[in-house]
This record gives C-alpha cells, structure tokens and sequence, in this order.
C-alpha cells in the first residue's frame, strides 16, 4: 500500500511536469533519512538541476501536485523542508487500506512478475559414490529457497538435480571395485565403501601411475555402454541416491527432475556433429577445442582419446533443456569458482547462433567456512550433511528437555528447528560471500536465527489461543497511529516487494535479513503493549495485526525452506 502510494505520487508529479513544462525530469519518492520527518520524502533537487528552474518555484509546483492527487486523502501533513518534501501519513487510514488488502487476497505477498514464464534451476547435484557433504549445502538450500520464491512470484519452475553420476572417476571406483572391493561390504554401507575404494585407488596409483590409464579406459568402455560397467554403475547410482534421498527428507527438497550427467551421453555426439558444422572445432594437441578468442581460454570439447568432458555434457543438457522445457532462464546454483566453466558455455552459445545466453545465469555463492577455514574435512574425513543436521536435531533437542519436556512430538519439533537453524543461518547471509559455521549459534532462540523467528511465530500463536479472537471480527485504525503496530504494518504492506527483489536478484538473504526485522517489531511491541486488553474492539485489533505479522513470518519462512511450528 505505502509503496504504491509512493509509485503513484511519483507518476502523478512526472505527468504534471511534462503538462506544466513541455519537459521531464528525474522524480524520486523515497523514506526520508530521519524518521522524525515523515514517512515518504520527494527530494527536488534533481527536477530544480533538470528544468532549470528556481527552488521555491518547484517546491511550490510539487506541494500542489501532491495536494491534489487522489491519494492525498491517506496524507496527514505535506510539508517542505529546504530541498524536500516530506509526508506523513495518515496513519489510521493507510493502516486500515494495508489490514483491507491483506485480507481481501487468498494469498498474500504473491506476485504476476512471472507469469507465463518457465524457469529451470539446476542445484543441489552431489556426486554419486560420494558422501552428500557439508560442500553440497548451500547449492541445495539457496537452489531450493530461489525456486519457492519464484514460484511466488507466479513463474513455472523446474528443479534439476544434475547429478555428478559420469566422468573419469567412475573408471577409477569401478577398478578399484573389480580389483580389491568387497560386494558384501558394500551392499553394507555403499556409499561409504565406494568413497573408501575411490580414496585407496589414489593412494594406489600414487605407486602405479598406470592405473590412471586403465581407469580412463574403463571409463572410456562406459561411455560405449560395455554391460559390465554400465550394470556396475547404475548400482552405484541408486544406492547412492537412497542415501541422498535421507538428506533431501530432513531439508523437505524435492525435485523435478534427477537427470544426470550420464542422461546426456547419448545427446553429446549430436552437439559435437553441430560444432564440427558451424567451423568451430578445432584440433589442439590431438583434442578438440572452441576458440573463445582473447576474453576466455578454449573450450575443451574432447579429450584426444574420444571421451568428453563436463562442459560438452553440460552443452548437452542445456540444449535438451530449452527443447524440452522451453525456458526463459536457466538457472545454475554453483559456487564462485565456476564462473569461467559459465561464461565459457554462454560464450560457445553466442557462437553456435543461439539468442539466448543471456537466459543463463550462474548463481553464484560462497564457501562454508569453520574457524576461518573451509570446511570441507573433519580429521581427514569428509564433513556429511546428514551429520551436521542430526547434530543440529540433538542440539534443539536438549533446549526443548530443559525449557519443555512435557510438550508432544518434541523429536519432531526438535527436526524442524535444528533443520530449519542450518537453512537459515546459511540463506541470512548473501549468497556470493563466505559464511561461518557454528551450530551452537545458529540454534540459539535469540539473536539473527531460525529459531528466533520459530519462537516468535509460536508467541503469537500461542496468544491467538489464549485470547478469545477470530480474524474476522471488526477492528479499530486509531489502535494503528502507534508505534511500534504502524512499523509492523509498514512491513506488511512491503512483503510483495521484498518478495519480488528477492526473486529479481535470485537473493533468499533480503526476505530473511526482512523476516528479522518483522519478529523484531512484533517482540518491541509486545513488550509495550498489552494485548489481551478487557477492551473487545481494541483487543480484536490488536489480535488482527499480530495475526498479520505470524502469517508473514510463517509464508516467509516456507519460501526459505523452514519449517513453522505451533509449540516449542
């Protein structure tokens, strides 16, 4: 509502210079600097530098404008300070307007920017025969936050998990396999196992450097369907995901799609064959390469022994991709490192005669960091995601045994705030930065963490229930004029915006930083007002308002991949 009061105003003062002043200029409706001066401002400068005219003579012609919009009704005062204009509203009235429009749409916050527009989202992708590692966090969650956002704001999405299941390493664990693995061990523990085989492969060839040769080769007869390894390796492939499959329940990450990089061994010849076409391979040291000119290194398309390489695959899937879903971006969750791997695929798109790079977009992001360090291993092992959440789960389970142990479902409740603590710490910060880990932080109820906003919805619920209210009962504005229940309302009315900023710059971090700021107004005003007043109209407003903030806080939290609850 305050930022379509703010649009409207600024179309409002444009249209009047242009009629006016045969002229345009630059018109900005922001917040004032100081709060103490109103809620909107409209800085003149910038209209005084574009028409040439003296200061007094547009603070004037802007004032009027103003005064006589339709939405003036909703301004109390309209008074000029030096370069500014600065309003303040009627609180009442534009609290009123905000408590109306949140209750007249079936979902609130929800936006048509994307309507008709499909959207594919590639994250997540861990490596089959691997541990699912602290490493693969953020990809999954930030992939998995961008995609409900998205959503929200009315595009089609499509969630890839683009597996790592090919390449040179599937040679090696397959050797290592047939020549010193134990089949009993691993139906046992597979993903385990085939790490343990995949690490003593290493430390073998380290002796042997001929076994490289024989792993490429063993990988070379897989890309050309040799029935041993195929059949091998579609074992691994599925015991590995069983075990994915455990991380992906406890974050509540589904997918659309789990095509990986061996779906697309059939597609590469097709896009070698168009490249060979267009004069764009060539030979360099017996391998094929695409000439990216001075801006970017080749691109390597083969290897001089046949086989392909990520790049060619990821060719491939982005070509089925745009055949198949037809999309408007495509995009890729992966970390800062890949940003050449992206603008080498756009650049060999641009010289296929395709007009559609611009539609792929590397979301990019940070390392994990633990004591400064990135935190990829623990005494030498990998650090596995499982583990990390389950230590977060016990962690929010013993604050619940101290604080509640009587309450019902409590591992159940104690999985949500732990899951939703790792989520949450990770989405709070930007995505492109590095971040610390500390689970005895992020699972602390106060501060900048998930469980604070849990606990904070659950205080409302809980005061919703102890109070004898339903939200469609009648309310008063007057109880709006106040602060801090005007802020909250401010707030409210600014959901759609965040949502769609948040959507925009593919940033989970500016709906969470807003999800603080809206559980921090509610404790300040909880703090200073008394909500179950014997007053029935005041009690009733005041229910409605906090009933607002818990359903924004709870929608927020759903798009960043948290999970609401009702006690703790």
């Amino acid at each position: 509502m305050i930022e379509k009061i703010k649009q409207e105003i600024k179309n409002e003062i444009e249209k009047s210079i242009l009629m006016k002043y045969e002229s345009s200029a630059p018109v900005i409706v922001e917040e004032p600097k100081k709060a103490s001066q109103g809620d909107i401002s409209v800085p003149v400068f910038t209209i005084v530098k574009a028409l040439g005219k003296p200061m007094p003579e547009i603070v004037s012609f802007v004032k009027n404008v103003i005064e006589e919009s339709p939405w003036a009704t909703y301004l109390e005062e309209i008074t000029p300070m030096g370069g500014f204009i600065n309003l303040l509203l009627k609180k009442s009235s534009v609290g009123k307007r905000i408590v109306e429009d949140f209750f007249s749409e079936e979902h609130f916050g929800s936006s048509e920017i994307g309507k008709g527009k499909t959207v594919c989202i590639d994250y997540s992708s861990p490596n089959i025969a691997k541990s699912f590692s602290i490493g693969h966090l953020r990809s999954t969650i930030i992939g998995h936050s961008i995609g409900n956002i998205l959503e929200k704001c009315g595009y089609k999405i499509v969630r890839i998990n683009h597996l790592g299941d090919f390449g040179t390493q599937f040679g090696k664990i397959i050797y290592a396999y047939l020549n010193f693995g134990d089949k009993e061990a691993v139906k046992q523990n597979p993903v385990e196992e085939l790490a343990k085989l995949y690490v003593e492969f290493h430390e073998l060839a380290k002796e042997q450097p001929e076994l490289e040769d024989k792993a490429r080769e063993i990988f070379k007869e897989l890309e050309q369907n040799n029935p041993e390894y195929v059949a091998l390796w579609a074992w691994f492939r599925e015991e590995s995901l069983k075990d994915y499959m455990k991380v992906y329940n406890l974050l509540k990450v589904s997918f659309d799609s789990y095509h990986g990089e061996a779906f697309y061994n059939d597609k590469m010849a097709a896009v070698i064959d168009e490249l060979k076409q267009k004069n764009l391979l060539k030979k360099d040291q017996g391998a094929m390469i695409v000439d990216l000119g001075e801006a970017y290194p080749p691109a390597l398309i083969q290897k001089s022994d046949g086989s392909t390489l990520y790049i060619t695959r990821d060719l491939s899937a982005l070509f089925y991709r745009k055949n198949t879903y037809h999309f408007d971006k495509v995009l890729y969750v992966v970390g800062n490192e890949q940003k050449l791997h992206f603008d080498q695929i756009k650049k060999v798109v641009d010289l296929m005669g395709y007009d559609f790079s611009d539609q792929i977009v590397h979301v990019n992001f940070g390392l994990v960091l633990q004591d400064g360090k990135k935190m990829s291993t623990r005494k030498g092992k990998t650090v596995k995601l499982e583990d990390v959440l389950q230590e977060a789960i016990n962690l929010s389970l013993t604050y619940i045994e101290e604080k509640n142990p009587d309450l019902e479902n409590k591992e159940l409740t104690a999985e949500k705030i732990g899951v939703s603590a790792v989520v949450f710490n990770d989405l709070k910060n930007y995505r492109s930065g590095d971040f610390e880990f500390n689970l005895t932080d992020m699972v602390n109820f106060s501060g900048q963490t998930g469980p604070y906003l849990q606990y904070t919805s659950v205080r409302i619920t809980s005061i919703l229930e102890s109070v004898d209210y339903h939200e469609l009962t009648a309310f008063n504005p007057v109880f709006f004029e106040y602060d801090p229940a005007f802020e909250m309302l401010k707030q409210i009315s600014i959901y759609k915006d965040i949502i769609e900023k948040s959507a925009e710059e593919y940033a989970p971090s500016i709906l969470a930083k807003y999800l603080l700021n809206m559980a921090s107004l509610f404790n300040t005003y909880y703090a200073k007002e008394k909500i179950n007043v014997e007053d029935e109209l005041e009690r009733n407003t005041k229910c409605r308002l906090i009933y607002m903030v818990r359903n924004v806080l709870n929608d927020g939290m759903r798009l960043l991949g948290m999970q609401p609850i009702e006690k703790m």
